[in-house]
């Protein structure tokens, strides 16, 4: 277990890379897929959450699902990703989004095969003509998320789990680090690694080796295997309601993932959760090209422009305060958010 009692606030500039676009002529009939990464479309995170704003997209234009309409092909392992892009393809889908960074080399491939159709890879660049990216200032959320964590926790010592150690997930941790040291230089952090998004036991275990270890706050970036770290918290908690243990959620609003009911009564142990708009990005995407055409290009979204943000509902009215206070201090360029953990 990797753990951070005092690192250094590294500024580093945030990514703002542009590429010179292409224009396609807006096409008669737009038909969208999503290709998942491997926690499918019911993961209650990141790829659900694309599959929602594509079915609202469908739903609002009153196109249907399937074959000439708008659908999704689910990914089980890694190997699945070639697969479904040329199913996707032979199925006459004409823009396809792939949902994840572990799709870029599957997706850099398929449109250099397939130049006449158009893709999106989310959370990644890839360098073609036909390829539109869309990536996001993940670590300038989970900033605020780790102001929320060092300013609510009991014991002073809050816990990271991510799903697989990479480039995306590296905001994330990063971003979260930065903002519990932030308010508090010496708060005790630690980090771990599920090796898999979709792999909710292996969230449990680690949930539950962090709580024992007096841990009172989890910050997951996992997909689907935070399941397993929500689960361990109710369970902790209905064994011991005496206990304040928190989870904070990811990509989408995860209040519902983190209800249990206490002596009859609810409890919210999800004190927060990072927004990632995924979902609006699909949509608005799969719109703005179905009424405008295809351009590729670069988009990276943050906290000035929507893309991310953080839930305070839960949260103490002072936490609410701070959480805004350095909220427009990055959005004014006060404060640099790093993108990389310190070594």
């Amino acid at each position: 277990m990797r753990k951070y009692v005092s690192l250094s606030m590294a500024a580093l500039s945030l990514f703002a890379a542009t590429l010179p676009t292409a224009t396609v002529a807006a096409q008669d009939a737009v038909s969208p897929v999503i290709i998942t990464d491997v926690g499918g479309v019911d993961d209650k995170s990141f790829n659900q959450s694309a599959w929602e704003g594509l079915t609202a997209w469908g739903e609002e234009n009153s196109v249907e699902q399937g074959v000439g309409g708008y659908d999704y092909l689910e990914s089980k392992s890694d190997s699945d990703y070639v697969t479904n892009l040329n199913t996707a393809v032979q199925g006459g889908f004409n823009l396809i989004f792939g949902i994840g960074y572990k799709l870029q080399p599957a997706i850099d491939e398929a449109a250099q095969q397939y130049t006449d159709k158009n893709f999106v890879i989310i959370d990644s660049v890839v360098e073609q003509e036909n390829v539109a990216s869309i990536t996001f200032k993940d670590n300038e959320a989970a900033f605020l998320a780790g102001v929320a964590a060092a300013m609510t926790t009991k014991t002073d010592h809050i816990g990271f789990v991510g799903g697989v150690e990479s480039e995306v997930i590296d905001r994330f941790e990063a971003g979260f680090i930065a903002g519990a040291q932030t308010v508090k230089p010496d708060i005790e952090i630690s980090v771990e690694y599920a090796g898999h998004f979709a792999d909710a036991p292996k969230g449990k275990q680690l949930a539950a080796a962090m709580y024992a270890d007096n841990v009172d706050i989890i910050y997951h970036a996992s997909g689907g295997t935070g399941q397993g770290i929500f689960s361990e918290a109710k369970d902790l908690v209905s064994n011991d309601p005496s206990r304040e243990l928190f989870v904070i959620g990811v990509d989408l609003d995860q209040d519902a993932e983190g209800l249990v009911e206490v002596d009859g009564e609810e409890r919210h142990l999800t004190l927060a959760s990072t927004l990632k708009q995924v979902g609006e990005s699909v949509k608005s995407f799969t719109d703005k090209t179905a009424k405008e055409g295809f351009e590729g290009g670069i988009q990276t979204l943050g906290l000035a422009d929507g893309g991310v943000d953080l839930t305070t509902e839960h949260l103490a009215e002072d936490v609410k305060k701070a959480v805004e206070d350095y909220k427009q201090q990055i959005i004014n360029g006060e404060i640099e958010v790093p993108e990389k953990p310190a070594e």
